[in-house]
C-alpha cells in the first residue's frame, strides 16, 4: 500500500511539472503585456527580464502554501487517503482547464483555479463522509470562512482594478499628451519617474519580499513599520535619478516599465508559486507523515499534520523556478495569451478578436447617450483643452507597438500598487484579474475604444470576464466530479483519471500545434496597418482585396458543387456541411470587410472616395453569392431532411450542364481577380449574361413542366429555386467582376 501512495505522490510532482508549464502560459499576461505592448525593447530582451524576476520571485520564496494545506478546508478532520484523492482531483482539473483556456487564448486566475478546486474537492470528500456518517457536519470539515473572504477580494478587485486604470491613466494623459517624448516634459519626468519607481519598489517589497524565505519576520515588520519613510527616500532618490537620465537623453519610460515587468514577475513566481507546486508539496508532506506513523491502513491516519505552517525546501524552490523560466520561454500558448489582452488595449482601431455582441452594442450606446448629457455641464473651455491633450494624430508608436510607454507605465504602477494593497490588507487579488482590468481601464481612458471599436473591445472585455466566472464554476464541479469518481472507484479511478488528464493535455498540444502552423495570420493586413506611404498602401490593399474575393470565389464554387450534388444524391452530410460552413463563411465575410474599411481610410483621401463605391459593390456582390447559395441550401436540406421525393433523372441530366457552366464562371472570376488582369473581364461578364439567358429559358421550361405534367410539385419547386438563385449568382459575378474592373484600374 505504501508503495501505491509514494506512486500517487510522484505522480502528483509529474502533473506540477505539466501545471506549472501550463500555469506560466496562461500568466504570462501579467508581467507581459505592457512591455510587449509598448514595445520597449526587443521581445528576447524583455523575455529575458521576465525571466530573472520569475527565476529570482521563485528561488527565495516559500509561497502561500498554506492555502494548499489548509486555506480552504480542515485537514484533520479527512484521512490520509481522502487527502490524496483531493490532491489528486486537484492536479488533475487543474491541468486540463487551464489548457483549455490557454487554447482559446483567454487570460484565466490560477488562483481561482486551485482555490475552488480545492474547494471541489474537499466537498466532494465532505459530502462522501457525511453521507458514511451523518454525525460529521460538511461546515466544520471545510473553512469557508477563510474561502469566501478570498473569492470575494478577487472578484472586488476587477471593478477596483478597472476604476483606478481610468482615473489615473486619464490624468497622466492629461500631463503628458501623446507627444510626450518632447521637450516638455523637463521636471514632469522627475516626479512622474519618483512616484512610478516608488510604487514599484514599494511593490517589490510588500507583495514580493513578505513571500522570501531569507526575509526573517523582524526585518519585514521593521519594512512595514518604516514603509512611509522608505517610500519617501525612494521617491527623493528616483527621482533625481530619473532627472538625470532624462538630462542624458535616456529613455525613462522604457527603464520603468522593464522595471516594472521585473517586479511583476518577481512577485507572480513568488506569490503564485503555490498554484503549482502548493498541492503536490501538501501531498509530499502528508506521504511522509505517513511513513513515519507506521500506520499500515491510510484509511485510518487523520492529517493533523497540515494544519502545521508549511516548510519548502529550497530545491523545489530552485526547480521550480527553472522550469518556469524554460516554460516561458518557448510556449507559444503564452504568446496567445499575451495577444488577446494586447489586442483588446492597442490604441489603433484594427483587427479585432473578438465579435460584436447586443449587449456590448447596449453598453456603447447608453455609455455613448450619458457622455452626451454629462458633456453639457462640462465648460467649453476644458474640453477643448482636454481634446488638445488627447489629439492621438500626435502618437507615434514604434513598428508594431500597440499603445505607448506612458500608459505601459500607468499599467504596471497602477497594478503593482493595487496588488501591494491587498498584500497589506491580508487579501489574496488574482495578479490576473489585476493587471488585465487595469490595462482595460487604461486602454478605455486614453480613447483607443473609439465609436468604431468599442462594441468589439467591450465584447472582448465581457468574453474575458465570462470566463473568469466559468473558471469558478468549472473549476469546482470538474474536481467535485473527479473526487466523486476517485472515492466511488478507488486507487484504480485515481490512476485512470490521471493518466487520462496527461493523455488530453498532450492530445490538446498537438491539435494547438497543427492549428498554429496552419494559421499564419493576416500578415497582408498587417503590413497594411503599419505602412505609411499612401501608394504602398494602396497596392498592399488592392493585393488584400484581390486575395480576399479569390478565396470567397473559391468558397463559392466549393460550396455550390456541395449543395447540388447534395441535392441530387440525396446526400444530406454534404448539405449540413454546406449550411454550417455558411455561416462561419458569413462571419469572415463581415472581419474582412471591417478590415479593409480599416485599410481604405490609410490611403490617399481622393482616392478612396473615387474608389469607395466600387469596393463596396464588390463585397455587396459576395454578400449576394453568399445568400443565394443560402436559398439553395435551406430548401434542399429540409428536402432530403424529410425523404422527400428525389430529383428525376430527366431533371438531373439537364441540370448537369448548367452547374458546370456556373461552376466554370466562379472558376473564371477567381482566375482574373487573382491576377488582376482586367483585360478579359468584359468577356467574362458577357458568358454570364449568355448564361443567364439559357437559365432563363430552362426556368420558363420548368414552369410550363409543373404547369403540363404530372411532376412531383415539392421536388420542382426547389429545382425551379436552384435555377432561380444560380441566375442571381450569375448577375452577382457580373456585378463582381465590374466593381473589380473599376477598383484595380
Amino acid at each position: 500500500m505504501e508503495t501505491i501512495y509514494l506512486g500517487f505522490t510522484v505522480f502528483l510532482f509529474i502533473l506540477a511539472l505539466f501545471d506549472l508549464m501550463v500555469g506560466v502560459s496562461n500568466d504570462a499576461v501579467n508581467f507581459l503585456n505592457s512591455a510587449i505592448g509598448a514595445k520597449v525593447a526587443t521581445f528576447k530582451t524583455i523575455i529575458i527580464i521576465a525571466a530573472a524576476g520569475i527565476f529570482i520571485g521563485a528561488s527565495m520564496s516559500s509561497g502561500m502554501m498554506e492555502v494548499a494545506r489548509h486555506g480552504v478546508f480542515h485537514p484533520s478532520m479527512f484521512t490520509f487517503k481522502e487527502v490524496m484523492f483531493i490532491f489528486l482531483a486537484v492536479m488533475v482539473s487543474d491541468i486540463v482547464l487551464l489548457d483549455v483556456f490557454n487554447t482559446l487564448g483567454m487570460p484565466t486566475s490560477t488562483t481561482v483555479s486551485m482555490v475552488f478546486e480545492l474547494f471541489g474537492g474537499a466537498f466532494a470528500m465532505a459530502l462522501v463522509k457525511s453521507w458514511s456518517n451523518p454525525a460529521l457536519d460538511i461546515a466544520e470539515m471545510m473553512n469557508t470562512g477563510k474561502a469566501l473572504t478570498m473569492i470575494m477580494a478577487i472578484f472586488i478587485s476587477v471593478a477596483v482594478a478597472f476604476f483606478f486604470g481610468t482615473v489615473l491613466q486619464y490624468l497622466s494623459r492629461l500631463l503628458f499628451t501623446f507627444t510626450y517624448k518632447g521637450p516638455g516634459l523637463k521636471w514632469k519626468i522627475g516626479a512622474f519617474g519618483g512616484i512610478a519607481a516608488t510604487g514599484i519598489i514599494y511593490f517589490m517589497l510588500i507583495k514580493g519580499a513578505g513571500n522570501f524565505a531569507f526575509i526573517s519576520k523582524d526585518t519585514m515588520a521593521w519594512i512595514n513599520t518604516h514603509s512611509w519613510a522608505i517610500c519617501g527616500i525612494s521617491f527623493v532618490v528616483t527621482g533625481i535619478i530619473c532627472q538625470i537620465l532624462y538630462a542624458l537623453k535616456v529613455n525613462v519610460f522604457k527603464i520603468l516599465v522593464l522595471l516594472g515587468t521585473f517586479a511583476l514577475a518577481m512577485a507572480f513566481a513568488g506569490n503564485d508559486l503555490v498554484n503549482f507546486i502548493g498541492v503536490p508539496l501538501a501531498g509530499l508532506a502528508s506521504y511522509q507523515d505517513y511513513v513515519a506513523s507506521g500506520v499500515a491502513d491510510p484509511s485510518a491516519l487523520m492529517m493533523d499534520s497540515l494544519e502545521a505552517p508549511a516548510t519548502t525546501p529550497v530545491l523545489f524552490l530552485i526547480g521550480a523556478g527553472i522550469i518556469m523560466v524554460i516554460s516561458l520561454a518557448t510556449s507559444k500558448k503564452a504568446y496567445n495569451v499575451v495577444n488577446t489582452s494586447v489586442g483588446l488595449a492597442k490604441q489603433d482601431a484594427g483587427e479585432e478578436m473578438f465579435g460584436s455582441s447586443r449587449v456590448a452594442r447596449m453598453l456603447v450606446r447608453s455609455c455613448t447617450n450619458a457622455a452626451t448629457v454629462i458633456s453639457e455641464f462640462i465648460p467649453d473651455r476644458f474640453k477643448r483643452w482636454a481634446d488638445s491633450r488627447f489629439n492621438v494624430t500626435e502618437s507615434i508608436l514604434p513598428q508594431g507597438a500597440a499603445f505607448d510607454e506612458v500608459r505601459a507605465t500607468v499599467n504596471l504602477v497602477v497594478a503593482s500598487l493595487l496588488i501591494a494593497l491587498g498584500t497589506s490588507l491580508k487579501l489574496p487579488l488574482s495578479t490576473t484579474y489585476v493587471t488585465f482590468m487595469v490595462a482595460m481601464g487604461t486602454s478605455l481612458a486614453d480613447r483607443a475604444w473609439g465609436r468604431e471599436s468599442a462594441v468589439f473591445r467591450i465584447t472582448g472585455v465581457l468574453s474575458v470576464i465570462g470566463g473568469w466566472l466559468i473558471t469558478a464554476g468549472a473549476a469546482f464541479i470538474l474536481c467535485f466530479i473527479v473526487c466523486i469518481t476517485m472515492s466511488a472507484g478507488g486507487i484504480v479511478a485515481a490512476a485512470l483519471l490521471a493518466a487520462l488528464a496527461i493523455f488530453l493535455l498532450i492530445r490538446s498540444n498537438l491539435a494547438y500545434r497543427r492549428k498554429k502552423d496552419e494559421d499564419k495570420g493576416d500578415v497582408l493586413f498587417t503590413k497594411i496597418m503599419s505602412s505609411t506611404d499612401h501608394d504602398e498602401t494602396y497596392r498592399l490593399l488592392s493585393d488584400h482585396i484581390s486575395e480576399s474575393l479569390k478565396d470567397f470565389l473559391e468558397y463559392a464554387n466549393k460550396t455550390y458543387m456541395l449543395v447540388t450534388e447534395g441535392f441530387i444524391t440525396e446526400n444530406l452530410n454534404k448539405l449540413q456541411s454546406a449550411e454550417s460552413s455558411m455561416r462561419k463563411e458569413r462571419q469572415n465575410m463581415k472581419q474582412v470587410r471591417r478590415k479593409e474599411i480599416l485599410a481604405l481610410r490609410r490611403i490617399n483621401p481622393d482616392i478612396a472616395i473615387e474608389k469607395n463605391t466600387w469596393f463596396h459593390l464588390g463585397r455587396n456582390s459576395c454578400e449576394d453569392i453568399l445568400y443565394c447559395l443560402k436559398r439553395i441550401c435551406d430548401p434542399c436540406l429540409e428536402h432530403i431532411d424529410n425523404n422527400f421525393v428525389p430529383l428525376s433523372k430527366e431533371r438531373i441530366k439537364e441540370f448537369l450542364p448548367f452547374r458546370d457552366t456556373m461552376l466554370y464562371m466562379l472558376k473564371r472570376a477567381s482566375s482574373i481577380i487573382e491576377s488582376k488582369d482586367c483585360n478579359d473581364i468584359d468577356k467574362v461578364r458577357q458568358q454570364c449574361e449568355d448564361f443567364k439567358e439559357l437559365v432563363s429559358k430552362e426556368r420558363d421550361n420548368q414552369i410550363e413542366r409543373m404547369r403540363t405534367s404530372n411532376e412531383n410539385i415539392t421536388v420542382s419547386y426547389v429545382y425551379l429555386n436552384i435555377l432561380q438563385e444560380t441566375n442571381e449568382i450569375a448577375s452577382s459575378v457580373q456585378h463582381l467582376l465590374r466593381a473589380t474592373k473599376h477598383f484595380m484600374s
